[in-house]
């Protein structure tokens, strides 16, 4: 005899429900009658919803109290001890300051890896040094009801209307490096990590040119504001303090916006106008280091100088391995870790717990004596980049 569809049909549903714990789904619909983990439901309540009889409702109720599903309140009130609604994942904007700067460019990475490990969703745009644009990626955001944004951006004359944005839409809003109003701050205290670098560089000319240095520049970033003029304070008070007699020399303060090709032009111009000697350089990144260093070099005037970096990016590691080089020491910021640090930031923030306003980031004074044992794998991670 054939069989119809329909008697197919019926047949598998009887045996699908020969799986099916009838206890197990009336449970289910109890833990499923609340609307959520505060609310308190009396037994006639759970009856109603669940269409169970009182005294099924009863059995159950109690046996998921025993499991720890449920907790009894009062005589006759139950309220749920675990969590049934769907989690949505939590959705962080990211504005990074740039996709060509190396420090940006390992920060950017290092969040992305953290947001995954956390089963964030991360959203990423490029500020590309450009307040027009770090103005329209804060617009994006808001459009797009991101529960939270870390924003890198340097340009401290629209820090207020960023963080207006942001504020307007109560979305909490962490600031990296550059201090932005109403903003949580994580990066670096900017003037001690100056100072460190400053201090070092006045030792180093104490040691190799008895302390008698004839010019001080500092090549600094003015965009970015207090917070990154408080990193080249930092650095001339340093010079000050193991050297008082530094006090005297002329400081000529430079401002290229902490990019390469604009400092490599300004130092050629002051290089090709007048005679250097012994000229200590304090500057705001290693991009700025380096370029001073490239432009003392075109002249053949690098004995001439002795230049201090902030951020320890690879470029500038690499150079302090060099025999005689006169990048003579950089700050490590550890932008590898920025991930980790923001996203458990976030995080925090995210679930109202008790988080300080500024987390500061570990720094550390890297020189030709220290560099291999603080970045022991450069030479690994170089040679595995030449052969990709």
């Amino acid at each position: 005899m054939k069989r119809t569809s329909s008697s197919v049909s019926k047949a598998a549903q009887a045996e699908h429900r020969t799986y099916t714990v009838r206890a197990v789904m009336r449970a289910a619909a109890i833990l499923q009658c609340f609307s959520s983990l505060g609310e308190i439901l009396e037994l006639r309540v759970i009856t109603q919803r669940t269409r169970q009889t009182k005294a099924t409702a009863f059995r159950l109720s109690e046996t998921l109290v025993e499991a720890g599903l449920l907790e009894r309140v009062g005589a006759h009130g139950y309220r749920l001890r675990v969590d049934l609604s769907p989690s949505r994942r939590c959705r962080i904007g990211y504005a990074a300051q740039s996709s060509v700067v190396a420090f940006t460019a390992t920060v950017t990475d290092s969040l992305i890896a953290a947001a995954s490990e956390a089963h964030i969703d991360l959203v990423v745009l490029n500020n590309k040094f450009s307040p027009t644009v770090a103005l329209r990626n804060a617009d994006s955001f808001v459009q797009q009801k991101v529960d939270l944004v870390i924003d890198s951006q340097i340009d401290s004359t629209i820090s207020a209307q960023i963080a207006a944005k942001f504020s307007d839409e109560r979305i909490p809003f962490i600031a990296v490096d550059i201090p932005h109003p109403g903003a949580f701050y994580f990066g670096a205290d900017n003037y001690k990590a100056g100072r460190l670098a400053g201090r070092y560089l006045a030792r180093w000319a104490g040691r190799h040119w008895n302390g008698l240095a004839d010019e001080i520049y500092l090549i600094g970033a003015d965009v970015g504001g207090p917070s990154l003029a408080a990193r080249m304070s930092g650095m001339y008070d340093g010079m000050i303090e193991v050297l008082p007699a530094l006090r005297t020399l002329r400081c000529c303060h430079l401002d290229t916006r902490g990019q390469f090709e604009r400092t490599l032009d300004t130092l050629r111009r002051y290089i090709r106008l007048r005679k250097l000697r012994r000229v200590l350089v304090g500057a705001v990144n290693d991009l700025s280091a380096l370029a001073a260093l490239q432009a003392f070099r075109d002249f053949g005037a690098e004995e001439e100088c002795a230049i201090a970096g902030q951020d320890g990016c690879i470029e500038a590691r690499n150079e302090l391995r060099k025999a005689h080089s006169r990048l003579v020491c950089t700050v490590a910021y550890y932008p590898e870790h920025y991930g980790k640090g923001l996203i458990q930031f976030a995080t925090d923030i995210l679930a109202g717990r008790s988080v300080p306003p500024a987390v500061l980031t570990h720094h550390e004074l890297l020189t030709p004596q220290n560099v291999n044992k603080i970045y022991p794998n450069d030479n690994w991670l170089s040679s595995a980049g030449r052969g990709m």
